[in-house]
């Protein structure tokens, strides 16, 4: 039975924060349709200038946005708002991808005439967005999608309704139509009912690889409705030689726990050279023994906050102690800081014991260990996942990092880098379980809006010259 309300809950408290009612999928869909030709006939230049006014909206909130984000996913208040300068800085990216990737283009024609490429909207985009990063990653794609001159439907995560509603809010009061960015909150059921509606000719998804299956296989009979998918990763990092030993424990611990482990490029599996392997874990070790775990506005401020929630939290344990009793060695536990709350300390385990190790997206603070023996096994250790988002080499000469990016099967590929924190100004996406090459960040004006080619005479002008008779 579909739920007629969705409540929104503080991770680090328990306490509830939001409530709304679900939305109706024909009602908003339908007010979208209506709302689209206007909004797709107004000049890109006055599309710009409203995407700039919001970015000033958000300017404006930007402390009540970091501060809800704050409690709405639990992370600290210092990350909270560099997700929302991540908001607003998307702005001026997208305005200037939009000119790189959709600029209109004059061809060669024949008989004088001209020929162009010039690009069109979709029309009605469902963005559905994840709880991670509740108004950076949908505003990725609302964003370049308005540029483009099409109408959103955003069904912000159950999770994280409140950071969403605020987020078209700020573009409403920008002067861009509450028809033209609507909210549409729901859970599950909701989403699938959006994806497959009719009205909608373009699904903009970041989430998980099993909800990202779902909507591929349920749209694989209607090629001409848009689906771009960013469904996270099971990223390796390779520890080879440095002299740099503290930096490169610090990369690694950054890439394993930034954000409670909960972004999709968040390193999973360490894969480390056997002569190095003891300095190296007892480095991550050591330093994630001194992670400070805690609540967005705790004094001093925690380097990660809860996993999402208490059904996440008890996930991962049961996770860790799956490895565990499949013959993973712990390097450090994971341990349930608080019984009623989903605070998980980070956890490191080697699993080069593990027969078959599960190739599956563990969503927070658990990073798997392998040893490997020569830089071939490395590689092959890396690539043995059926993801390809992000990758990373720490250490190792120009060499061995050529090897590793002309070999790697992944969309991120960093050399001494950490595996998160791509950066806007580049496409970001992946292969395999990860996304369906469509990348998102720079590139997202691209499955923004499709070329037009055309051919072009200001009088018809033709004539045939061979295969007819005589008249």
């Amino acid at each position: 039975m579909a739920v007629a309300e969705i409540i929104s809950y503080e991770p680090a408290t328990g306490e509830e924060m939001w409530r709304g009612k679900v939305g109706d999928v024909d009602d908003v869909v339908s007010r979208a349709r209506r709302a689209w030709p206007a909004w797709a006939a107004q000049p890109v230049a006055t599309r710009i200038e409203l995407v700039r006014r919001f970015a000033n909206e958000v300017r404006k909130e930007s402390e009540k946005l970091a501060t809800l984000i704050a409690r709405e996913t639990g992370k600290p208040m210092w990350e909270a708002r560099t997700e929302v300068e991540s908001v607003i800085n998307k702005v001026e990216i997208s305005i200037r991808a939009y000119a790189d990737r959709t600029s209109q283009r004059k061809l060669d024609s024949a008989l004088q005439g001209t020929a162009a490429l010039r690009h069109k909207p979709h029309g009605v985009m469902a963005v559905l967005g994840p709880y991670n990063f509740p108004a950076h990653l949908p505003n990725g794609h609302i964003v370049p999608a308005l540029i483009a001159g099409n109408v959103v439907v955003f069904k912000p995560s159950e999770k994280t309704p409140a950071t969403g509603e605020l987020l078209a809010l700020c573009f409403n009061r920008a002067g861009i139509s509450a028809a033209v960015v609507q909210v549409l909150i729901g859970g599950p059921e909701t989403g699938q009912e959006l994806v497959a509606h009719d009205g909608v000719d373009g699904v903009l998804f970041t989430g998980s690889a099993h909800a990202g299956i779902a909507i591929n296989r349920k749209l694989a009979g209607n090629p001409g409705k848009m689906v771009a998918l960013e469904m996270g990763g099971n990223n390796p990092i390779v520890m080879w030689d440095t002299p740099k030993m503290p930096d490169a424990v610090s990369l690694i611990a950054q890439s394993a726990f930034t954000s409670a482990g909960q972004r999709c490029t968040a390193a999973r599996r360490l894969i480390v050279k056997e002569s190095i392997y003891d300095e190296v874990i007892d480095g991550v070790k050591r330093l994630a023994d001194r992670i400070i775990v805690g609540a967005p506005f705790d004094d001093p401020p925690p380097f990660m906050g809860p996993v999402i929630d208490n059904r996440t939290a008890d996930g991962l344990t049961e996770s860790f102690v799956y490895l565990l009793s499949s013959g993973g060695r712990p390097i450090k536990h994971m341990v349930r800081l608080r019984d009623d709350l989903p605070f998980l300390s980070p956890a490191i385990i080697d699993v080069t014991g593990v027969a078959e190790r599960p190739d599956v997206e563990l969503f927070g603070p658990l990073l798997q260990v392998v040893k490997v023996n020569d830089f071939d096994e490395a590689i092959a250790e890396a690539n043995s996942t059926r993801f390809g988002l992000s990758a990373s080499l720490i250490g190792g000469t120009p060499q061995d990092y050529n090897r590793f990016w002309a070999n790697i099967r992944a969309g991120v590929i960093n050399w001494n880098r950490p595996t998160n924190g791509a950066s806007s100004a580049a496409p970001f996406g992946g292969v395999g379980l990860s996304g369906n090459h469509r990348p998102s960040a720079y590139y997202a004006a691209d499955y923004c809006a499709y070329p037009v080619a055309s051919t072009e005479l200001d009088q018809p002008r033709a004539s045939i010259g061979v295969g007819l008779r005589s008249e």
